[in-house]
């Protein structure tokens, strides 16, 4: 009995001391049925500072606007010095989701719906102006982009009271209202979402920024917890469902696309420094 007992013990030890050894520092990471491996053409890891960045809009071919979910500050990062070149503060402290460019103005997206209207923003002189979404229920709103062609903002709808579908409102520009009805339905049950084996909810799919592709229009809808990439055509029927391995996307919060169409999505850090990634989708 003692032997067996020793025994036991003994192998106990052999397997911790295999197990400490051979982990490098980093917990393996799930995956969701269908995850794929994306290429990663260059790797910008951003300051403390954009740990929580949650947001990010390109204004030309090497600065990026970025917003953080916790301060009311627009940061202008450049991809060339890999630093940030100018910050400009347009609210208080909350909880900030998104970010769009229209011109020389940026719109800031708070989870609750609010809208800043920042002129100007590099060369701000004017306080932001706040629009309140007038929505029954409750929504957790994240991800914000700009349509040009409907001169319209899109919003993303994380979290929301029921979950028969994903909604994406539109606020126009010309009245700076929102649209009562959403513009588009994410339908769970549409034969996109069959890559994850898993049960059609509101859970399937959360998502975290919406962007729209500058030469295709097609429609990029970002998630974060488990992290995937949702592209619908313009008039909002799905194509295609990337679901990306969780070592590559720590939290991907932000998405946006340079003027020849290149993609750069940003995480969290999660833990450690938040990031920037350029990369290549099939």
């Amino acid at each position: 009995m003692k032997k067996t007992a020793f025994l036991i013990i003994t192998g106990a030890f052999l397997l911790a001391g295999v197990i400490y050894f051979s982990f490098d520092g980093t917990a393996p990471s799930r995956s969701m049925p269908g995850a794929e491996l994306v290429k990663i053409e260059q790797k910008w890891e951003l300051p403390k500072i954009l740990n929580e960045i949650s947001g990010i809009a390109m204004m030309d071919n090497y600065r990026i606007a970025c917003i953080q979910d916790e301060d009311g500050i627009i940061f202008i990062y450049n991809l060339k010095t890999s630093k940030i070149e100018q910050k400009t503060e347009f609210g208080a402290s909350g909880d900030y989701e998104g970010i769009a460019l229209v011109g020389t103005t940026a719109y800031v997206l708070r989870s609750d719906g609010s809208i800043y209207e920042v002129i100007d923003f590099a060369n701000q002189t004017t306080p932001a102006i706040k629009y309140t979404i007038p929505l029954k229920g409750k929504y957790n709103f994240e991800g914000l982009c700009y349509d040009k062609k409907n001169n319209r903002l899109l919003l993303n709808i994380k979290d929301m009271d029921k979950d028969e579908f994903k909604p994406i409102f539109a606020f126009d520009l010309s009245t700076k209202q929102l649209k009562p009805e959403p513009v588009f339905n994410i339908d769970f049950n549409d034969n996109v979402f069959n890559i994850l084996e898993v049960k059609k909810s509101g859970k399937i799919l959360r998502p975290t920024e919406i962007g729209i592709h500058p030469l295709t229009g097609n429609i990029y809808v970002l998630e974060a917890k488990n992290p995937k990439l949702l592209i619908l055509d313009p008039n909002g029927k799905p194509l295609k469902l990337h679901v990306f391995k969780e070592e590559q996307f720590s939290q991907a919060e932000g998405i946006t696309f340079s003027p020849t169409g290149d993609v750069f999505i940003s995480n969290e850090g999660k833990g450690g420094l938040g990031n920037i990634l350029k990369i290549s989708l099939d």
